[in-house]
């Protein structure tokens, strides 16, 4: 890998992990439509661990807070919103957790295609904009119910299918539940934490088991990049969806999808 081609896909793994528009899909679009060999392993651990920290250092704040309640509702029997957000949160995981476990093998096999992206960029960007559009927007991330957790989760746990989009599925789900913008997108990105750690560790040991030699330049490249990019993703994604709503990118959504049957129709 060529340190041009670590910093292209540590900047869109940045860019889109925390955008609705999908990662895996703008991760797969390099090797598909311009030729290149896939990152590996090695770099796939580096740009998790770039966007997991960017992601915990943004909300360190709610992390500690969430943390301790946690803790203090196992030891202490002491229960608090935060305490109830911690747990709603884990529950939230699970789904995704076990798609994970179970199905990562049969995705990977049979749905990491350039037609599978452009069919479900379109269908989960016109639910994004539904969502978006029709329902109410009248609730916070603290006021979230076991069911409601659940059902995050298993929007979550669907993003496994490339072209989904985990915080498109997710932020689409938690709007459809009620969630406003602001919320939908915090709880969307605090799901994230636990499930990016996750899917590193995996990604990490696979690494470990196959030996794989790592290019310790391009490597570091990929996690500053993925970082940075990620960080800044965040901060105006936050600022900027109460006044723009999800329109930008369910656009931006349809004219990927398709672009990209045009594309293939070409070929």
């Amino acid at each position: 890998m060529s340190y041009f081609e670590a910093f292209f896909l540590a900047l869109i793994q940045g860019l889109t992990e925390f955008l609705p528009i999908s990662s895996s899909a703008h991760l797969i679009l390099p090797s598909a439509v311009l030729g290149w060999d896939d990152q590996g392993l090695a770099f796939d651990v580096a740009v998790h661990v770039g966007t997991l920290a960017a992601v915990v250092i943004y909300f360190r704040n709610e992390v500690v807070t969430l943390l301790r309640a946690f803790f203090e509702s196992v030891f202490k029997k002491e229960h608090t919103k935060e305490s109830k957000l911690a747990w709603m949160i884990i529950l939230a995981t699970i789904p995704a957790g076990l798609a994970g476990l179970f199905l990562n093998d049969l995705i990977e096999l049979y749905l990491r295609s350039a037609y599978v992206i452009a069919i479900t960029t379109i269908v989960f960007g016109l639910l994004l904009w539904y969502a978006d559009k029709n329902a109410p927007q009248n609730q916070d991330e603290y006021q979230t119910t076991w069911k409601q957790a659940l059902i995050c989760g298993l929007a979550q746990a669907m993003a496994m299918i490339p072209g989904t989009s985990r915080s498109g599925a997710t932020i689409t789900a938690a709007l459809y539940l009620g969630f406003t913008r602001e919320a939908a997108a915090r709880f969307s990105f605090l799901m994230s934490i636990p499930i990016i750690f996750l899917a590193g560790a995996y990604l990490g040991s696979k690494l470990v088991a196959s030996g794989e030699a790592v290019a310790w330049g391009p490597i570091a490249l990929g996690i500053l990049v993925s970082f940075i990019s990620a960080y800044l993703c965040i901060h105006f994604f936050l600022k900027l969806i109460s006044r723009m709503g999800m329109t930008p990118f369910v656009i931006y959504r349809l004219a990927l999808g398709i672009g990209l049957f045009a594309f293939l129709t070409m070929q």
